[in-house]
């Protein structure tokens, strides 16, 4: 970047009012990069011939081999309109599904964002997303509709049913723009329904109307519509785009019809008269073309037709008659497009006709909803009202934006990004001065001089007079060196260990204050509390950073560099002032993915930036040289800080593991470590597929789908004995499923009994899984001591609803005041499983108006609640997590230890001593079994605590309680959306069906030949799913997969043929494996468990006797 642009970009930093932070958000494929290609060439940092080729803010090497985005990058922009100067943070993000973590850290940090939608695809799954996401963040959308020229090139449209397209295209996207925002004032609604209002009213009286909210709320502003000028018209790849204001600016001096008509009658079903000069209604001009059509789609039309027919004359008319002039090296181009680029590009550029939208539609900082502001700094279920005054008042500083010394500067980090610590600013050789550039030739003709002497064997007999004198002839004689001194010391080395390759830089946004290099910040941690901060410091601190008392979460850094950001460009600069974006250096040691940054400590931590796509690929990865163990674990650490998405985890195994969103995903992640981080060669397992455990009703029909009758129930339950009877010894199980079992040192009895729990319990169980959490870390706080206070009602109103919706699905005789005994949820007490006790000996609770009542049964309860924990942790199919099951204690009997004869012939003496009533007759008395209770310590023996004893044989009771239920495998789904031509739809449904895919809906393209699918796949047989549809289909189809569900496999892993039948379908041995046994074996292969399968180990060739010669 020269520096007077440098300049000019620093300048107009300084206003805020005309600042605009966007994002181009689109479907995979849509057109963002090469439409921010046309945006950036406006400002001449690429020329205009190559936008759409050069994919500028694509700088990844497999970005340009791919053909997709795969991280957001920003670059600042100017532009002018009339004697207005804006600066236009523009920010280009992915598409594809397996990326959208990297859209969510793009939306954080902008105030509006362009909604880019192909016209022949129309909306498709991810717009979808993308829209959802943004108004999430409640963020300001407007919509770019893109590759009009498709319309005309591929589709032959006319012009009416290319309008009649384009129209459709725009209600779909109204009607979910319709579908948020309803749901958004229902919520709101329900909220205040919810709050405690004046006496009870009559259950009568609380019946109310949902749609009240809706007819009271203006919702005009909000949908897309040209009129409103939210709406541009484009093709990217030819340069050229249109808003429907330039048109009526035209055509109201042509025809004579003001302005402010044609602006609300170009779009939609208006008419003209020309006889009359008026603008007429559908059922007033039957049989007239809209004026859309005549007026604009006709034109290009025209244009189109006449540069693809190559009609010189009609297009020299053209050209004439719109005052345009193109270069006989265009006209003459073989290529009909290099020829509609240059026509187009000049009478309708796409760059004014897009940022002249963004910036009349598209908010400012200062123009941040209070609303905004709110939702950003209530973490958690946390309401604004509750947070600390002090907190409170930084709403104002986030509404004015202010640049004074006062304000306090709150930064938020979306993301860390890495890059080559040569290519930044400060490590870059800088142009030389004049000066340096005569000393360096005067040195290089000095050296020149003396090498000619020393080849003539003689010395110089004078020096030059510049030289000095002989003795200088040796440092002289190193300046190789010293022609890189002057750059050394203008670029000190990066920080941090000097082999570091790769520096990472925040990409972030000042929303208040200035940021200026040097600058003393606090880091504020995801946890970090304020009002812990003000209850340890007194109001008014004035201390030093490093000398506040230890505070959790809370870290003190400095923005040591504050970096521009150019696209694959950095500009160094001493300070950012509030809304805009900048990249900040020397955080990688203070940062993991993202953070907030704040002058004070009163602020609370930014709410958590929210993922569409769950990371559900794992791969185990080693190094191929297991001495470079070191350089890969360091960098697995850089790669977690880089990506936003990925997960690195170390299991039990001591295997190092990736999880990462996707197969594309996967790749470049294990491109990035193999090349940027840890620069080694790199062993991949095979992908680890998760699984989980649960248990089903009885089946009613056997495999053959034949009802099963009385007489065959006998062969199921002489096998349901077999099973049994391998059960070891001590387990007794009950013909209901209840499991006794005893501990070694049978002191101890416990009665378990699995049962499924219903589908909604389940997807209810998962849905609030952060609320258990919460109310699972609060009832241990409790316990313990380390809380005193109550919930925050907001949270108590949530865990009410939830019981109250627990309490509904959980009906019937069999779940009758289940919710109430509810003593732990799992695994990890928070997961999809249940822990009932309906023994009186533990009556623990997990509400917590029953925690301070349930204290004293914590003790020996608390080995019971890890048994359960680790019994759903790995069950015992494959050792994998279980899903849906309710174990219910039944059974909890405790018996007082015999102590050896010694002791007790010497505590008889004692008690008898001390006149105490008689100790033999009174035995196991409920006193001491009530210190067992209260966890007392028991006498030991060789069987170890009995509270390890609890927890081991509460595991084995769960275990088994499982194992005499039907069990199944549960495998994890994703949803599957294709897009695909008629002619290759039966390959795609022989792909899906091959792969075990079931598809839910098949719908196609109003005005073309494309069907959309709606499938499921599992996960396990996604892998190269997308490449096999490619290659099936040429190219003509292509699939997005987002992980969905966990779905029960119908097949039992264990079936053996029961019924006569079934022994007659599948034969005595049943040797065709199901798809259920298949997972599992392959599972507990990887896990080194022991697998039931036939191995031939001596095999012999077949010897015929009669030819035995």
């Amino acid at each position: 970047m020269v520096l007077r642009g440098l300049e000019k970009m620093v300048q107009l930093q300084k206003n805020p009012a005309n600042i605009r932070n966007i994002c181009v958000l689109a479907h995979v494929d849509h057109g963002k990069t090469t439409l921010a290609d046309c945006l950036i060439s406006s400002n001449g940092i690429i020329s205009s011939r190559l936008a759409g080729k050069m994919r500028y803010l694509d700088s990844r090497e497999d970005e340009q081999v791919r053909g997709i985005t795969m991280k957001s990058s920003a670059i600042s922009l100017h532009y002018a309109n009339g004697d207005q100067e804006y600066l236009i943070n523009l920010i280009d993000s992915p598409g594809h599904v397996d990326f959208s973590s990297e859209v969510s850290t793009a939306v954080r940090i902008c105030d509006g964002c362009i909604i880019v939608v192909d016209a022949v695809e129309g909306v498709c799954p991810q717009t979808q997303a993308v829209l959802r996401q943004a108004w999430l963040e409640n963020i300001r959308p407007v919509l770019v509709i893109n590759k009009i020229d498709r319309l005309i090139v591929e589709l032959k449209f006319t012009p009416q049913e290319a309008y009649a397209h384009l129209k459709n295209i725009l209600e779909q996207m109204n009607a979910l723009t319709g579908t948020l925002f309803t749901s958004k004032v229902l919520e709101e609604r329900a909220d205040r329904v919810g709050e405690p209002r004046g006496p009870a009213a009559e259950p009568g009286e609380q019946l109310y109307d949902w749609s009240s909210g809706l007819e009271d709320t203006d919702d005009s502003h909000l949908y897309f519509s040209p009129d409103q000028g939210n709406v541009v018209f484009t093709s990217a790849v030819d340069g050229w785009g249109f808003g429907i204001e330039h048109f009526a600016s035209i055509y109201s001096q042509k025809i004579g019809i003001r302005k402010d008509v044609l602006l609300r009658t170009l779009w939609g079903d208006y008419y003209i008269n020309v006889k009359a000069k008026k603008v007429m209604k559908a059922d007033q001009a039957k049989g007239k073309k809209p004026l859309f059509v005549q007026l604009i789609l006709e034109n290009i039309w025209s244009l189109y037709e006449a540069v693809l027919k190559r009609d010189k004359e009609k297009i020299d008319r053209i050209v004439t008659s719109l005052g345009l002039s193109i270069s006989a090296r265009e006209a003459r181009h073989s290529d009909p497009k290099v020829q509609l680029s240059a026509i187009c590009s000049q009478w309708l550029p796409v760059s004014q006709a897009v940022l002249a939208m963004v910036c009349q539609k598209l908010p400012s900082p200062l123009e941040m909803t209070p609303e905004r502001v709110e939702k950003l700094l209530c973490t958690g279920p946390q309401t604004f009202d509750s947070l600390p005054l002090e907190t409170q008042a930084l709403k104002a500083a986030f509404m004015k934006c202010g640049s004074e010394d006062a304000a306090p500067v709150i930064i938020f980090v979306s993301k860390m990004f890495a890059i080559d610590a040569k290519a930044l600013p400060e490590n870059k050789p800088r142009p030389l001065t004049q000066e340096e550039m005569a000393e360096r030739r005067e040195r290089a003709r000095q050296r020149h001089a003396e090498k000619l002497a020393a080849t003539q064997g003689q010395a110089p007999s004078d020096p030059p007079q510049e030289g000095g004198a002989p003795g200088t002839s040796p440092p002289a004689a190193a300046e190789p060196e010293g022609d890189q001194r002057p750059l050394e010391s203008a670029a000190p080395r990066p920080p941090q260990d000097g082999d570091r390759a790769e520096s990472f830089i925040a990409f972030a946004r000042v929303f208040s204050g200035v940021a200026r290099r040097g600058k003393k910040i606090f880091v504020l941690g995801p946890k970090y509390s304020p009002a812990e901060f003000l209850e340890q410091v007194p109001h008014g601190f004035s201390a030093a950073l490093n000398e506040l008392p230890p505070v959790p979460h809370l870290a003190c850094g400095t923005l040591e560099r504050l970096y521009l950001l150019m696209g694959r460009e950095l500009e160094e600069l001493e300070e950012v002032p509030p809304g805009n974006v900048l990249g900040i250096g020397g955080l990688q040691d203070l940062v993991l993915k993202s953070a907030t940054l704040c002058s004070s400590p009163s602020c609370p931590p930014f709410v958590p930036l929210s993922f569409e796509a769950t990371p559900i690929v794992r791969v185990a990865v080693e190094p191929t040289h297991p001495s470079e163990m070191p350089q890969l674990v360091r960098g697995m650490k850089l790669l977690n800080q880089a990506d936003p998405c990925v997960q690195v985890l170390i299991q039990e195994t001591g295997e190092h593991v990736l999880v990462t969103a996707g197969e594309v995903h996967l790749q470049r992640c294990l491109d990035d470590l193999r090349e940027r981080f840890a620069k080694i060669q790199i062993s991949v397992s095979e992908p680890i597929i998760p699984f989980r455990e649960t248990i089903t009703k009885p089946p009613r029909v056997d495999m053959v789908n034949e009802e099963i009758g009385r007489q065959q129930k006998v062969a199921v339950i002489h096998q349901t004995r077999e099973d049994q009877s391998r059960l070891p010894e001590g387990v007794q199980v009950d013909a209901d499923g209840l499991v006794t079992v005893s501990t070694p040192n049978r002191l101890a009895t416990l009665g378990v009994r699995a049962l499924p729990l219903p589908e909604e319990v389940t997807r209810l169980l998962e849905a609030h899984g952060d609320l258990i959490r919460r109310m699972e870390t609060w009832t241990s706080s409790l316990c313990e001591g380390r809380v005193t206070g109550e919930l925050p009602q907001k949270v108590q109103e949530q865990i009410r609803e939830f019981r109250g919706q627990l309490e509904r699905h959980l009906t019937g005789h069999r779940w009758r005041d289940t919710v109430d005994h509810i003593c732990s949820f799992g695994p990890r007490k928070c997961g999809p499983n249940i822990l009932v006790s309906r023994s009186h000996a533990f009556q623990g609770s997990v509400w917590p108006e029953a925690a301070r009542d349930a204290g004293r049964f914590r003790d020996l309860g608390n080995s019971l609640v890890s048994g359960f924990q680790l019994a759903t942790l790995a069950g015992p199919m494959c050792e994998e997590p279980l899903m849906g099951v309710c174990f219910v204690l039944e059974k909890w009997d405790l018996a007082a230890p015999e102590a050896p004869a010694g002791e007790r012939e010497r505590e008889g003496q004692a008690g008898a001593g001390e006149g105490d009533p008689d100790p033999e007759a009174s035995g196991a008395g409920p006193c001491e079994k009530q210190s067992f209770l209260r966890g007392d310590a028991a006498p030991a023996d060789c069987y170890g605590p009995l509270s390890g004893q609890l927890i081991a044989t509460m595991k084995e009771a769960c275990r088994y309680a499982l194992q005499v239920k039907p069990q199944r495998l549960m495998a994890a789904m994703y949803t599957c959306d294709i897009m695909a031509t008629s002619d290759v739809l039966g390959r795609v449904y022989a792909v899906l069906s091959r792969r075990e895919g079931r598809v839910l809906q098949e719908e196609m393209r109003e005005g073309t030949d494309v069907f959309t699918i709606k499938a499921v796949l599992p996960v396990a047989e996604s892998f190269g799913f997308a490449d096999e549809i490619r290659k099936r289909t040429s190219g003509l189809a292509s699939p997005q997969l987002v992980f969905s569900h966990w779905e029960v496999i119908p097949s039992d892993p264990f079936w053996v043929p029961t019924t006569e039948e079934e022994y007659l379908h599948f034969g005595e041995k049943a040797d065709s494996e199901n798809q259920a046994r298949k997972y599992m074996n392959a599972v507990r292969r990887r896990k080194g468990l022991a697998v039931e399968e036939k191995l031939v180990e001596h095999a012999e060739k077949q010897r015929t006797l009669g030819r035995n010669k």
